[in-house]
This record gives structure tokens, sequence and C-alpha cells, in this order.
């Protein structure tokens, strides 16, 4: 195996939560990614959080995945996929938790996959007046941010402080 497929593998992980594919080496994991959070204890949530229904052993409580808090069926019902968190399947998410999980589900399949692919831009950076037409596209990791045209940058995301997106004299869709 090489340098770059061992910095790459990934390895399945069961936790209470789910399965979960993870990289093997804490290095190669997204800036992206979640932390699993801790689950409220069972002892500690006798009733559901969102709307306050009592626990007993017809209605059951559930732990949201994303915020680990309690909840019964109803107030926590929805699967919907967490890729920041690694998971391999859908999982049981509390409503609100599971409208930000689409919302960024959405970002990744749109917006972050044109960067994953490369797409053109004008880059102006530091102080310089000038744009520069460059190719931008974010390393396999998502790690870096990868710039190439006449120049060649690699930026790490974590030291990028903003990003301006300017959209003038541009269609929508074009």
């Amino acid at each position: 195996m090489s340098g770059s497929e061992a910095a790459d593998a990934k390895k399945l992980v069961r936790s209470a939560s789910g399965l979960r594919m993870v990289p093997e080496l804490r290095a190669a994991r997204s800036p992206f990614g979640l932390d699993e959070p801790p689950w409220v204890p069972d002892k500690e949530c006798p009733r559901c959080m969102q709307c306050d229904t009592k626990f007993d052993f017809i209605t059951r409580k559930h732990h949201c995945r994303r915020c680990g808090k309690c909840f019964c069926d109803k107030c926590c019902s929805k699967k919907v996929p967490l890729p920041r968190m690694c998971f391999v399947d859908p999982v049981r998410q509390c409503a609100e938790c599971a409208l930000i999980s689409q919302k960024e589900t959405e970002f990744y399949d749109k917006q972050l996959k044109v960067l994953m692919n490369g797409a053109s831009f004008f880059v102006t950076l530091g102080t310089s007046d000038k744009s520069e037409l460059m190719v931008c596209r974010l390393s396999n990791n998502q790690r870096y941010l990868v710039l190439d045209g006449n120049s060649h940058y690699e930026i790490e995301i974590v030291q990028i402080s903003t990003v301006q997106i300017l959209t003038e004299g541009f269609t929508p869709g074009g």
C-alpha cells in the first residue's frame, strides 16, 4: 500500500448510534466532520425533550444521533443521512437536527461537489488588486483549497478567514 493509500484508508466502526466509515488516521479526517455527541443518559430524561410526553413501556425514548437528546418516536422519527459524522446509513434525528442535516446535505451535494471536482473562478489573493483565473478545488481529504492558474497554491481550510463570492456580471445558472 502506498503512502497516499494508507492516508486515505478507512475503517468500519460500530457505535451506539450506528455504523460509521471513518478514516483510520485522525489527520485524514475532513475538517467539516462532526464528532458524535454524548447521549443524554436515560435516567436523566423521563420525558420527551420536545413535547414533554412521559416515557413508559409503550412510549419508548430515542436519542437523536446529531444532538444526543432524548425524544419520543413522534419527535425523533426522521432517518436522515448524516455524512458529517460518517454514518453509512441514514440515522434517527429530531426534527430540528434533521432540517439542519438536510440543508448540509444539499450544500455538500451542490456547492461542495463543485469544489471537489474543480471549477474556474477569478481569485484575488491577499491585498492584490489583480484577479487571476484559477481552477479551485478541495483536496480529497477536504483539508486544503487547491488553486491552480499561473501560480499554484494549497491553502489549509482552517487558515481561511473570509470568502467573498461575487456574482456581478453573471446570470443565475450561467
